[in-house]
């Protein structure tokens, strides 16, 4: 799962990023307006954390820019600026929620997780599709009850093809998700084909029958 985190205080930034890379997210940072709004306008993310006051720009404007662009990713406001209109401000413009500092990191993950869960899949904390259950608090999966062994990547993949699933994902934004911006610099995105490889295999074994079925010449797609 990728996390923006919008900030210009650099130490708070890196706590949050160390604590939510403990609860296995992958974060990327904007430090100004323009960073931020390149990031938002390039890519995609599973949940934005947006302060407002920014060098460069009102945060607020990058919400409007998120609505222009008609991006559906999740954003959370994390703002030292606590007046009530600021928050009805931010949540009319689609923020899915607000977070005054200072906060407890605990609390903040909590509502990364709730937005992710809400959006992606139904407001489950286990999924159940046929054979196949995944626990999302304990980061488990099973298939016929009985658990699989899956590396972090392939959680990851198997949870973004779960909350896409009977879309085409190309390689491209498998690239992105799983290594965020640092996909841009790579030569090829091999690496995608061969975790994909190891998913099918592990799932295959497990006796859970080919949900994930490749579109040749345009990406994966999770069928069911």
């Amino acid at each position: 799962m990728k996390i923006l985190i919008i900030e210009d205080e650099e130490e708070l930034a890196q706590n949050i990023a160390d604590y939510l890379t403990t609860e296995n997210y992958l974060c990327e940072y904007a430090a100004t307006f323009s960073q931020a709004l390149d990031k938002i306008t390039s890519y995609t993310y599973d949940c934005i954390l947006l302060d407002l006051m920014l060098p460069g720009g009102d945060g607020i404007k990058l919400l409007e820019e998120l609505k222009r662009q008609h991006k559906q990713d999740g954003v959370i406001i994390t703002s030292a600026k606590n007046s009530i209109s600021d928050k009805i401000t931010g949540l009319q413009l689609g923020a899915d929620d607000y977070l005054a500092k200072p906060f407890h990191l605990s609390e903040l993950a909590a509502r990364i997780y709730s937005i992710i869960r809400r959006r992606q899949f139904g407001n489950a904390n286990v999924i159940q599709l046929k054979e196949l259950e995944i626990n999302l608090l304990a980061k488990t999966v099973s298939v016929n009850h009985e658990p699989l062994n899956l590396t972090k990547k392939e959680f990851d993949l198997l949870l973004f093809f779960i909350g896409n699933k009977n879309r085409v994902i190309s390689r491209s934004a498998l690239a992105e998700h799983l290594s965020g911006d640092l996909a841009d610099m790579l030569d090829n995105h091999d690496f995608v084909y061969a975790h994909i490889k190891n998913l099918k295999r592990k799932l295959t074994e497990a006796g859970c029958d080919q949900y994930l079925k490749t579109v040749y010449g345009m990406g994966y797609k999770w069928e069911i």
